[in-house]
């Protein structure tokens, strides 16, 4: 079960934004083998002034298109699904919405099984 935050500077519009979302959930689907309707998302949208990067980082020169994805996910992925995952996103948002892959940042938090809870006060996959 994968939790998804996707930050970008406001100005994009809802199709553009709703592009980012299902082309990552698209390629988690694809690398990470997430089921259907496995889908929680939330994209915000920030001020330039409170959205603050490192324009070249480690070489990769960003710019204000920069999308900063975060996602949450049970700690049982190799690192070669986890490559893939990073390698289809940036693919995907390059094709729709037109992302540089320069400008996709991915963060893996993996987390333990037991600390989900879907509803009901329930640990499910606990």
């Amino acid at each position: 079960m994968p939790l998804t935050r996707v930050s970008l500077i406001k100005g994009k519009s809802p199709e553009y934004r709703r592009a980012i979302l299902d082309n990552v959930y698209l390629a988690m689907r694809e690398a990470f083998g997430v089921p259907e309707e496995d889908r929680f998302m939330i994209l915000t949208e920030h001020d330039k002034n409170d959205f603050v990067y490192g324009a070249d980082y480690l070489g990769i020169t960003r710019d204000d298109d920069l999308v900063m994805i975060q996602i949450y996910a049970n700690n049982t992925r190799t690192t070669e699904q986890k490559k893939a995952l990073y390698a289809r996103i940036a693919e995907l948002l390059k094709d729709k919405p037109g992302v540089k892959p320069e400008n996709v940042l991915i963060s893996l938090v993996e987390v333990a099984k037991e600390n989900w809870s879907f509803g009901h006060g329930l640990a499910q996959y606990a």
